[in-house]
């Protein structure tokens, strides 16, 4: 009877033991993708930045005026080439400059 008991708490030490190792390099490598995550989520936080940054930069008036006028070919309006629509919705001739 005694021998079957120790060999019962045997087995029973021996699977706790086996399942302690298992939960130990679940927990490593949970903790490892852990930080993978962190360091990815900290690449793309500085390219975030990075890239508004740039959007900034690509976004300044002169730059806006000087593609509006090279690539779109546009002008500042001026009284000469304004239309205005009045209620009717007939278009007005602009007034002359005395």
């Amino acid at each position: 009877m005694m021998i079957r008991l120790n060999l019962v708490l045997l087995i029973a030490v021996m699977a706790s033991a086996l399942f302690l190792v298992r939960v130990q390099y679940d927990s490593r490598r949970l903790y490892t993708e852990i930080e993978r995550a962190q360091n990815e989520f900290h690449k793309i936080e500085i390219e975030n930045e990075r890239l508004q940054v740039e959007k900034r930069a690509q976004a300044t008036p002169g730059r806006v005026e000087r593609i509006a006028r090279e690539q779109l070919q546009m002008r500042p309006a001026t009284p000469a080439i304004t239309q205005y629509v009045t209620l009717k919705g007939i278009a007005a001739q602009p007034e002359a400059a005395p």
